[in-house]
């Protein structure tokens, strides 16, 4: 992984901005380039991965069955969206949107995150009852007692789901 620290960041203007590069090989994904930029004064954070070839627009689907699922390898750019239909939610991409490489637990966790934002900073009790509620779910699906659909969709084809129980089709832009 490559490295340039020092470097003035584009918020807070200081010179404590890091970035880094590197490539590395994710099976049956091929080989992936790994951005990030880092302040340590600001806190900013950005990332993002891109596969090596040109890859078309895709959407993989995945129906969880049980624990052994939530260690399925997730890899999503900063131009796609996740779904989770069952929970009724749904990360878009935006401005400040990351890739990164994880798992499926791991992408749970990411939406736990939000949930729990929500329920901390609401003051509105309906909204912290469905955040309880919610993360409850959560909470038994990474145990594997509820079954989920995950779908991933991606204009750049940059993202995929890495196992044989996914499906993958072509993404009509």
């Amino acid at each position: 992984m490559d490295k340039l620290e020092n470097q003035p960041c584009p918020f807070c203007r200081n010179k404590t901005l890091t970035l880094t590069e590197g490539e590395i090989e994710i099976p049956y994904f091929g080989k992936t380039f790994v951005f990030g930029m880092n302040c340590s004064s600001c806190k900013y954070n950005k990332s993002d991965v891109e596969a090596a070839e040109q890859k078309d627009p895709c959407r993989y689907t995945l129906e969880t069955s049980g624990e052994e699922d939530m260690k399925i390898r997730v890899v999503k750019s900063s131009e796609a969206s996740i779904k989770i239909p069952t929970l009724k939610m749904e990360v878009k991409p935006g401005p400040d949107s990351e890739g990164y490489v994880s798992n499926i637990e791991g992408v749970l966790d990411r939406f736990k995150k939000i949930i729990e934002e929500q329920r901390d900073l609401s003051e509105e009790e309906d909204v912290k009852k469905n955040a309880k509620n919610l993360l409850k779910k959560l909470w038994k699906i990474k145990l594997g007692d509820i079954p989920i659909k995950i779908v991933i969709e991606d204009p750049s084809g940059n993202s995929a789901i890495i196992s044989q129980k996914a499906k993958m089709e072509k993404l009509k832009v």
